[in-house]
């Protein structure tokens, strides 16, 4: 007989689940103390559980290793949604592990809003935001369930669970059974590549798209030798960012809302879009589904239904795309030579439509962000990991930023959920302790799990972050401006939204701080702060009205209804000669209608 809380260490170890994140509760004491007792998985003690299960899934995006969250009933449980619904969303694999009141308060009084002292059903609460979440009421039960946990989080397409186990199930004792030795397989798959390689060599502008299935697959190092194999024109997906080094000849760019100029050209003009594991949001396509790719094809190879209507789809396949490289692969040499001409096409769109453009000069006063992030790519080390959060940090670094084959970037983008840079650092630097991790943070979203910057000194990881200042909520400014004619509110400090002095704040933390105001002192002072020994922060200091852009807008007409225009159609809006030489494909009604 085994104390059930034992048990559960002894399933991380078997698991070889090395690292934990949690706060100790008194109704998850048991488990901490057998988990430490057993000496061998780590926990890492964060100050919010949100960061705790942000980090969890961190972890997993940075290394391909799974990893837990330990957390109280009551507040404890509640603060953990956030990061449930970020892992959730971005379909990230991690067991959270809850405790809860006894077992007689669960049964007796169900029927009541609470029970105990604190207990409420979290199980129930974010059924809808896991893949699966169960109380366990019956101690024997243990093993079958941290089982089932393990291997629903893993099968398929990825997602969190939650176990919740009251106090007194956790000292309790149970017999012990031999765990069973989960292997991941491939997920069966209909032979469908012949379809597509026929569809390829039909047309005459193919371009392949690779979403974050390609990463959630484990099929990055396929994904690449596939288009060089081929040689087949390819865009990224902002989760897809770091599957292609940026200066790779096949690489177009990323496309979308806040994509770049070059890389929505080339989209609206292929004539088949082969996209390998995106569900085709709204930030990529644009509001208007009838003018995406409205010459082309598209075939969706996803492992789950996508947001695009499919009655807009020449063909969807419900597979793990990582099969469906397998199979691409293997009939490469089925693939018909690009057409030279779309070839140069794409490669003129890069040239004539640079990344950084006039949009993106300094003024006299203040860095752009965009400027600053094509300077930072350059002093990036090889295996770099760069973890994001919302507002600048976000948008200029998924646009400008230029990353090799072997750099890992991401951040929350299925629920964008400011406070996630840290908290994401946080769980990379766990997994790769011996990596260069980087948080691209900003004054307003740092201050959301500003707690964990401590959490990282105190687990002795080297994280360099970044704090963009720019007097608040930038994005929500222009939000404003758009809506209320500039009229301000709750966005920036003389609308009552304060922020701290980070030179005083981070020093006190344990960083050592780095400021940058003068664009040419850029370059030596990332050399420094990159190459700094010891954790350290940079704040970089830009305009507090800096635009983003390029960006697909609305744009107002004489009636004053907002025209939603297609996605090549970016502003600063180019001439009406520069968008005719530049589309292969008839100009959508939509551009007939933009005064320029």
């Amino acid at each position: 007989m085994v104390k059930v809380s034992d048990l559960i260490a002894e399933f991380l170890k078997e698991k070889e689940i090395k690292v934990v994140f949690g706060i100790i509760g008194s109704a998850n004491s048991h488990i901490f103390d057998s988990i430490n007792k057993l000496g061998y998985t780590k926990i890492i003690n964060v100050h919010h559980e949100q960061a705790a299960v942000m980090a969890m899934g961190a972890y997993w995006r940075a290394s391909g290793k799974l990893s837990a969250t330990i957390v109280t009933a009551g507040g404890g449980a509640a603060n953990s949604i956030t990061g449930i619904v970020s892992n959730w969303a971005d379909s990230i694999p991690g067991i959270i592990i809850s405790g809860n009141e006894s077992s007689f308060y669960v049964k007796e009084q169900e029927h009541l809003r609470m029970y105990g002292t604190q207990g409420f059903n979290i199980a129930k609460m974010v059924k809808d935001v896991t893949k699966y979440s169960h109380c366990l009421l019956d101690e024997n039960d243990i093993q079958n369930e941290l089982e089932k946990c393990y291997k629903i989080t893993n099968t398929g397409r990825k997602g969190p669970v939650l176990l919740d186990i009251p106090f007194d199930i956790q000292a309790k004792q149970t017999p012990v059974k031999d765990w069973v030795k989960f292997a991941e397989t491939d997920l069966p798959n209909p032979e469908h590549s012949d379809y597509i390689i026929e569809q390829i060599n039909n047309s005459k502008r193919p371009l392949i798209l690779g979403g974050h299935g390609v990463k959630l697959s484990g099929a990055k190092k396929l994904f690449q030798s596939l288009i060089k194999k081929t040689g087949i024109p390819t865009t990224l997906s902002w989760s897809g960012i770091d599957l292609l080094n940026s200066n790779d000849p096949n690489f177009c760019g990323r496309f979308g809302l806040y994509g770049q100029r070059a890389a929505n050209f080339i989209v609206q003009n292929c004539d088949l879009l082969i996209v390998l594991g995106s569900r085709l949001a709204l930030p990529q396509t644009g509001y208007n589904f009838d003018e995406f790719v409205r010459e082309g094809k598209i075939i969706i190879i996803d492992i789950d239904t996508p947001q695009f209507p499919l009655d807009k789809v020449d063909k969807y396949f419900k597979v793990d795309c990582k099969n469906t490289i397998k199979s691409l692969l293997r009939k490469f040499e089925q693939i018909n030579n690009i057409d030279p001409e779309w070839d140069r096409y794409c490669k003129k769109m890069r040239i004539v439509y640079p990344w950084i453009g006039e949009e993106h000069k300094h003024n006299g006063k203040y860095l752009n962000s965009y400027q600053f992030m094509d300077s930072l790519s350059d002093h990036l080390k090889k295996e770099h990991i760069i973890v994001t959060d919302m507002g600048t940090a976000l948008l200029s670094g998924h646009q400008s930023l230029k990353l090799n084959e072997d750099q890992t970037m991401f951040t929350s983008l299925g629920l964008g959920e400011m406070g996630y840079g840290v908290a994401g650092a946080l769980g990379a630097a766990a997994a790769c302790p011996n990596q260069d991790i980087l948080c691209l943070n900003c004054d307003g979203g740092i201050m959301m799990n500003l707690q964990e910057l401590h959490t990282i000194i105190e687990n002795g990881f080297n994280v360099k972050v970044v704090i963009f200042n720019n007097d608040g909520y930038l994005m929500i400014k222009h939000t404003q401006k758009m809506l209320f004619k500039g009229n301000y509110a709750s966005v920036d400090k003389k609308t009552g939204i304060g922020l701290p002095n980070f030179s005083k704040v981070l020093p006190a933390l344990g960083y050592d701080y780095f400021k940058l105001k003068d664009w040419d002192k850029t370059d030596p002072t990332l050399e420094q702060f990159l190459n700094h020994p010891t954790s350290a922060v940079l704040e970089v200091f830009m305009d507090p009205e800096q635009g983003f852009l390029p960006k697909v807008k609305g744009i107002l007409k004489e009636d004053n209804t907002i025209l939603a225009p297609p996605i090549e159609e970016m502003s600063p809006l180019v001439s009406r000669e520069h968008l005719e030489k530049s589309m292969l494909v008839k100009l959508s009604e939509k551009s007939n209608q933009i005064k320029r």
